[in-house]
């Protein structure tokens, strides 16, 4: 398997991971500060298409941590990664050291019932996610 074939089987394989068929309504977006409140020193949790979740821990010092290790991303890419958070106009932004080949990525959230929260990133793919603690 090349490295190049290697990286987009990786891009793929997470994608697919927190895609999910729901299709986030009309919401209103969280301002920056609803955002920093909801995700600064929590886990977020993405829902996967077979049911499962995907933790994110996104540090109040500006750091994520990641694991796949829990739904199997292993077999296709570096199981954990660590990257830099931040909020700009009222979207949640993050860059991996290795996942997406680093590409920068920035997402619109909006809160749904109860630890429900629906995102948008700026390439159109949407899905769900739990707050945690």
């Amino acid at each position: 398997m090349t490295r190049q074939f290697s990286a987009r089987a990786a891009v793929f394989a997470l994608a697919a991971c927190a895609a999910t068929a729901t299709v986030a309504q009309a919401r209103t977006p969280l301002s920056e500060r609803e955002i920093l409140q909801t995700v600064a020193g929590k886990r977020v949790y993405l829902k996967t298409p077979l049911g499962g979740e995907f933790p994110l821990y996104y540090k109040s010092n500006g750091l994520v941590n990641g694991s796949g290790d829990a739904v199997g991303l292993g077999r296709f890419m570096q199981p954990k990664d660590q990257g830099k958070w931040w909020v700009r106009g009222n979207r949640l932004c993050q860059k991996w050291q290795s996942w997406y080949d680093g590409k920068q990525f920035c997402f619109t959230l909006s809160k749904g019932e109860g630890d429900m929260l629906f995102w948008k990133r700026d390439d159109g793919l949407s899905g769900r996610a739990r707050i945690g603690n």
